[in-house]
């Protein structure tokens, strides 16, 4: 009787929220760009100012997270200081200071029958973000949907509990500061899974779904969503060593791709290796990553370089770990690195370190991920270095939204058709 209770509680908690944000968007869909850059701007100085109690309900959270057994790399994803406030508060600046998504006019032609078609860019409508332990996701989701127009009801995970909470009483706090309905921005106030279920089956209040975590969280969300869901999958990045790379900036790259943060989704997890430079340039990389304190686990060519790699299995490729680990293996040449690619890749981030501008044309037009990069660190698979503020995720899907989702890829279109009395013979 008692778990019947909390269902049907936890059911009508999502309606009332469902209703309110319904409400919201409708208030949003008009509401100024200056309005929409007020409230952002109020709640980064709210974040600043209220910092000590982000960083206090922090604890709390990594509390939780220690008895809970979280990874290293979660509990790095987990923990806020102030440069990572400051970095949220960056963040949602950047996003005050674009221009505005909504009312663009993305085409405008005329036709010959007398009419003239503008397509305008318009929101979504009410966004469902379901993430897990990272807390800053709160401050981007929020601020990215209301700059879009779109109202949005935020689901953290239960590791993030308090700070994800510390941060939204922020957003609220600017939302407050524009005149703007308080509604724009909610919460689920609950650790309750029972929470997640019914945000999956709201399809009449939500939009769209956007679930940012691991496999398990994306896959569930897939499965049993009835809402259209904006595909965020793991990021198994590979990076392949050309025979051509030039040693110094592969050097550079690879150590920060997988060492920089290890537990984001733009961290490199396995390396590539031309057979040709195996035993020079490939050996001093393996080398580099081992002293950085890397599990390396690979093929038997890779074994042969140095003697402290462990032996991958099959299940070593197309893994995404999130640690410092990182599979390693040497291929014959680029048809065969972008052949492992395709078999592999979650279509997340790819690399090629490349002096030779034919391979690289070869992996850029060959592979279909959302990001490919020619000699730079995935490291920069981020919203924020592509020059959008912020994200809601990396989209892995071939609809609508794909790479790292912004305001502009939070918005749909619609036409707007004039003429002077045309009619249709």
């Amino acid at each position: 009787m008692n778990n019947m209770t909390t269902e049907n509680d936890v059911k009508q908690m999502m309606e009332t929220l469902g209703r309110n944000a319904k409400t919201a968007a409708r208030a949003l869909a008009t509401a100024s760009a200056e309005a929409k850059e007020k409230a952002l701007l109020a709640a980064a100085d709210a974040l600043w100012t209220n910092r000590a109690g982000i960083i206090e309900a922090n604890k709390k959270d990594l509390e939780f997270g220690r008895e809970k057994g979280l990874t290293d790399a979660m509990m790095d994803r987990l923990m806020l200081d102030e440069s990572r406030i400051q970095g949220m508060i960056d963040g949602l600046k950047a996003i005050a200071a674009q221009k505005d998504p909504v009312g663009d006019v993305i085409a405008e032609w005329d036709r010959p029958n007398g009419l003239h078609i503008k397509r305008v860019r318009t929101p979504l409508g009410v966004i469902g973000v379901i993430y897990e332990s990272r807390p800053n996701v709160t401050a981007d989701a929020g601020a990215l949907c209301l700059k879009a127009g779109n109202a949005v009801i935020l689901r953290g995970g239960s590791e993030s509990f308090h700070s994800s909470g510390a941060i939204h009483d922020c957003l609220v706090a600017g939302l407050k500061a524009a005149g703007l309905p308080e509604a724009a921005i909610q919460r689920v106030p609950t650790r309750d899974r029972a929470a997640v279920s019914e945000m999956l089956h709201m399809t009449d209040y939500i939009d769209v779904i956007v679930p940012r975590g691991g496999k398990g969280l994306v896959g569930l969300v897939q499965r049993e969503a009835r809402v259209p869901v904006f595909a965020h999958l793991e990021g198994i990045v590979h990076i392949f060593v050309d025979a051509s790379a030039d040693p110094e900036k592969a050097m550079k790259i690879v150590l920060n791709a997988k060492t920089r943060r290890t537990g984001i989704c733009g961290a490199a997890e396995c390396l590539l290796i031309h057979k040709d430079i195996a035993e020079t340039l490939g050996r001093d990389l393996i080398k580099a990553l081992v002293e950085k304190g890397v599990e390396v686990r690979g093929d038997a060519e890779v074994m042969a370089l140095v003697d402290q790699v462990t032996p991958a299995t099959e299940e070593d490729w197309g893994r995404e770990y999130l640690d410092s680990i990182i599979a390693a293996k040497v291929v014959a040449d680029a048809d065969t690195a972008i052949a492992h690619i395709q078999r592999y890749s979650s279509s997340h981030t790819d690399c090629i370190l490349s002096e030779t501008p034919g391979n690289v044309e070869k992996f850029f037009s060959h592979l279909d991920s959302a990001i490919l990069m020619h000699n730079s660190s995935t490291q920069f698979a981020d919203g924020g270095e592509f020059g959008m503020g912020a994200e809601i995720g990396i989209a892995t899907g071939k609809m609508h939204a794909r790479g790292p989702v912004g305001a502009e890829q939070l918005t749909s279109f619609k036409y707007l058709v004039t003429s002077e009395g045309a009619v249709r013979s």
